[in-house]
């Protein structure tokens, strides 16, 4: 596969923008938060020799529509939209990473739609069942904590605490890299995600038997900056489920955004081991 474009998919209830660049095996990229389809444009831009990025606006945020913005979404939505576009692209098995709230999304697909994936690499997914009784209810009290936030003072301080729940550190970064500027749907992005995706993710149960049916084709992924975050454990938590290892990427839960050269190397030296489609 060898094309640059962009393009609109029609889904029930909403429209998907979505862009593809690059020549090699298609990489889905599946973005966490209220990243849209240009969140990973750093990490993208490291790989688009050797691999085809496609790449989209999750539903709600910047250029994907709803039809109706007060529709309720869920994760298995969303890893229904992915499937569609998959469909719309390629009948192959593709390559799929996803970070955070992407990577719970990946892990819906490989879970629902099994003969889509050919390898998931889930960099620190917010699996929080899996912890043990304590960690869980100090993670799901800071997930409420943030939505509480966001309904009683706004966008700012719900995303204060998000950061600090999620241990993203952005002096942790690669020293010439320039943080890409807030585009205009910043605000309404962030909106949508904490009145929407961020209870969506709180309230997902991993289907665990239809993992471990698939855990030859999963790699967990984890931050190997210093710090014990929840996500951290979650992903710790999730490979000793599947019994499989947990691979380190560099910086910590936005490593793939602060350390764009470094975690595009680790990825493609862990794609690399991919079963053939």
């Amino acid at each position: 596969m060898d094309e640059s474009r962009a393009d609109q998919l029609r889904v029930p209830g909403a429209r998907l923008y979505y862009k593809v660049q690059g020549t090699g095996p298609l990489l889905l990229m599946l973005q966490g938060g209220d990243g849209d389809a240009d969140a990973m444009d750093a990490l993208a831009k490291q790989l688009v020799e050797g691999y085809t990025v496609l790449s989209y606006d999750r539903r709600g945020l910047s250029r994907s529509r709803l039809d109706d913005p007060g529709a309720a979404v869920d994760l298995t939505t969303h890893s229904d939209d992915a499937s569609r576009l998959l469909h719309e692209v390629t009948s192959e098995p593709v390559l799929v990473f996803g970070a955070s709230l992407g990577a719970m999304l990946g892990l819906d697909l490989v879970a629902r739609h099994p003969e889509q994936v050919r390898l998931l690499v889930a960099h620190e997914p917010p699996a929080t069942e899996l912890l043990d009784e304590h960690d869980r209810e100090l993670f799901v009290q800071g997930q409420e904590e943030v939505e509480e936030l966001h309904r009683r003072e706004g966008i700012a301080a719900a995303m204060k605490r998000f950061i600090a729940l999620t241990g993203v550190n952005y002096e942790d970064r690669e020293p010439d890299l320039e943080l890409a500027r807030p585009k205009p749907e910043r605000i309404a992005n962030l909106e949508f995600f904490l009145t929407h995706d961020a209870p969506a993710v709180r309230c997902y149960r991993l289907d665990l038997p239809a993992l471990h049916a698939a855990a030859g084709r999963i790699v967990l992924a984890a931050g190997s900056s210093p710090g014990d975050s929840f996500v951290h454990r979650c992903a710790q938590a999730l490979a000793e489920e599947l019994a499989r290892p947990l691979e380190e990427f560099p910086g910590g839960h936005a490593g793939f955004v602060l350390h764009p050269r470094a975690f595009a190397a680790r990825l493609r030296a862990v794609l690399e081991d991919a079963p053939e489609p």
